[in-house]
């Protein structure tokens, strides 16, 4: 089948800490790839970080869901209108990574363990005034139509909104993946969350899923300690002003949690302050993980680390999208997953300067921007 370039409208950056609302031309897809009109497109902190340091021209976004509209050669099991969620870390099915089941940590495809930060499917894929425009992510979702690998595609039939369901591509799987994938969480766990924004509360309802008897939560702000326990939070604890090496919080969870610490700690404020504070947190043999993606250097004293504790930095949650959306997406339908209550506040392409700045005071768990 013969398909026509589409007109696209999209959040460009220059990755200098400018963007702006541009229209692109997005061409019809080549062999193994698939144009996606997107419907909704989440908001998440790694944006606006690419947006400030990548000194690059892209399409902003990465999280993403809407509807096939051209499928290319060769793409078997899709077809123009199916329903699909994109993931970013998309698998080749054949590097070393992949053949050991870590495939979002693909050698050839993964935008942050193999070929830089940015990518496109092809050359042509989407241009502007004929000069070619990399996609953040390999996936620009922040515009009206993207082209993409097919293995960046997960189908579904669930009744969702596509504003929740655009989401489950980062901040969820990675909240979620981080407990169930990473630490295998067991039934009966006492466990802290640092940081109860939109990851943050991932964590939160997955520690609950998975059947953890103690949930405490830690924020500096109240308000997000409220909303905490509405996603399966027990307890929760405000950050002690100061207390940067967490041993006054540590005080305070011991005495919850029988005197010897929590048996599962998970980072999620992306502070490089607080890289080392869910191993404050946790007993011996206990197992801290940093779910953030914190990337700075850290300066550990190595007394935390005693005795026989384990210290996790997962990519994504362990994310294998084709069986772990899905599971998701199940999850979500029989009540368990709350996606909806996550989704704050939606904007448009017109006001996403608004929701970076909800985003960046805090005052939203997500954003999302919804395409009409």
């Amino acid at each position: 089948m013969t398909y026509a370039p589409r007109q696209s409208k999209a959040i460009v950056s220059n990755g200098k800490g400018q963007y702006e609302q541009v229209t692109l031309t997005v061409m019809p897809p080549l062999e193994g790839e698939v144009r996606v009109k997107i419907l909704a497109s989440g908001l998440c902190h790694t944006d606006w970080d690419s947006i400030q340091n990548w000194d690059k021209t892209f399409v902003v976004g990465h999280e993403g869901a809407g509807v096939i509209d051209a499928v290319g050669e060769g793409v078997q099991g899709l077809s123009i209108g199916d329903k699909v969620i994109l993931n970013w870390s998309i698998p080749c099915g054949h590097c070393f990574a992949c053949q050991q089941g870590n495939v979002h940590i693909c050698e050839n495809h993964s935008p942050v363990c193999g070929n830089g930060l940015c990518g496109h499917a092809h050359g042509g894929a989407t241009t502007q005034n004929g000069h070619p425009v990399e996609r953040s992510f390999h996936l620009g979702t922040l515009s009206e139509y993207t082209v993409v690998k097919a293995a960046a595609i997960v189908k579904f039939e669930h009744d969702i909104p596509f504003s929740s369901a655009s989401i489950v591509g980062c901040g969820v799987m990675t909240g979620y993946g981080s407990v169930v994938n990473a630490a295998q969480l067991k039934a009966g766990s006492t466990v802290c969350v640092i940081g109860c924004g939109g990851v943050g509360l991932n964590v939160i309802q997955a520690a609950r899923i998975s059947g953890a008897r103690k949930i405490i939560a830690i924020d500096i702000n109240e308000e997000r300690l409220v909303q905490a326990k509405q996603f399966g939070a027990t307890h929760g604890l405000k950050s002690i002003q100061g207390d940067v090496d967490f041993l006054q919080m540590r005080d305070l969870v011991r005495e919850m949690t029988d005197g010897r610490g929590a048996d599962y700690a998970f980072e999620c404020t992306a502070i490089p302050a607080l890289g080392s504070a869910p191993l404050a947190l946790i007993r011996n043999a206990g197992t801290a993980v940093q779910v953030s993606g914190i990337e700075q250097r850290i300066d550990f004293n190595c007394e935390l680390f005693e005795w026989d504790k384990i210290y996790l930095n997962p990519l994504y949650g362990k994310c294998n999208p084709q069986v772990d959306f899905p599971a998701l997406l199940d999850l979500y339908a029989s009540g368990q997953l709350k996606l909806d209550e996550l989704v704050t506040k939606t904007y448009s392409l017109d006001n996403v300067a608004e929701g970076f700045d909800d985003m960046l005071n805090g005052r939203i768990a997500k954003g999302v921007v919804v395409f009409s």
